[in-house]
Parts: structure tokens; C-alpha cells; sequence
């Protein structure tokens, strides 16, 4: 609950940043001079741009929580059966071992997206965050039966 009220609470910041900032991007433009109109542009850009990245990550985070919550219901949620450290970090030999499995069982089904769900988990606890980002997205396209490529 915590991590998503800083998610939310960060969010609101970045809104009040790209307002101010297109507040700004809009002055400039107002001005009528052609450097300042180009400078007007490319400061709207800018929130534009965040505003995009902002919504994709949200929506992201959303569609991944409605697949835990989905596999939780069907009791196929992973188990944390992993090794910690006396810091209660991930050991990284345990890490591997989970991910050996759910690598294996994601390629013996690759249409399931629970499956992929899965292995988006181990690859997280094993901190390669850009594999679980990409299977996250494979089990969502899974689950929503969208085509998938590579």
C-alpha cells in the first residue's frame, strides 16, 4: 500500500510540474516572436511527452495488478520460496534457481500467460527489472489475446 501511495503522490507531482511547464510552453508561444514560439513548442513537448510516458506506465502497473489479483483468485500466484540474506535481501543463487524453473515452464507453454506472469516475478527477484518489464507485457498481451511477437 505504500509503494502505491508514493506511486500516486509522485504522480500528482509530475501533473503539477507538466501543468506549470505547459503554462510556460503556452506564455511563449503567446509572445509571437518566432524564437519564442519555438521555444514555446519545444517546452510543451517536453510535458507532452511525460504526460504519455506517465499514463503508459500507469496503465502498465494497472493491467499488471488486475493479473496478480486474477492469478491470486486462482490460487497460482508464485510462492516466495526464495533464500534471504540476514539483510533480507534476495540471495542471488536462489534467485537463479526459481528463475531456471520459470523459464523452463514458460517455454513449455509459451501461450500461457500465467506462465509468463511467472517468470515476469522471477526475473524481478533476480533484478534484471527490463526481462520482467518485457514479461509482463508478454502475459498481458497473453491474457488480453492480443498477438504476440518474438
Amino acid at each position: 500500500m505504500r509503494a502505491k501511495i508514493t506511486y500516486f503522490v509522485l504522480a500528482a507531482v509530475l501533473v503539477v510540474y507538466f501543468v506549470l511547464a505547459g503554462d510556460r510552453g503556452v506564455v511563449l508561444i503567446e509572445q509571437g516572436t518566432p524564437i519564442t514560439v519555438v521555444f514555446g513548442v519545444a517546452v510543451l513537448i517536453i510535458p507532452l511527452i511525460g504526460a504519455w510516458f506517465l499514463w503508459q506506465t500507469t496503465r502498465f502497473a494497472h493491467r499488471a495488478d488486475q493479473l496478480a489479483k486474477e492469478l491470486d483468485a486462482e490460487g497460482g500466484l508464485p510462492v516466495d520460496e526464495l533464500a534471504r540474506t540476514p539483510g533480507g535481501r534476495i540471495d542471488r543463487a536462489s534467485a537463479d534457481e526459481v528463475f531456471a524453473r520459470r523459464k523452463a515452464e514458460a517455454e513449455a507453454s509459451p501461450e500461457d500467460w500465467r506462465c509468463w506472469f511467472r517468470l515476469a516475478v522471477a526475473y524481478h527477484d533476480a533484478r534484471d527489472t527490463p526481462r520482467a518489464r518485457k514479461a509482463m507485457q508478454r502475459a498481458i498481451a497473453l491474457h488480453d489475446g492480443k498477438a504476440v511477437r518474438g
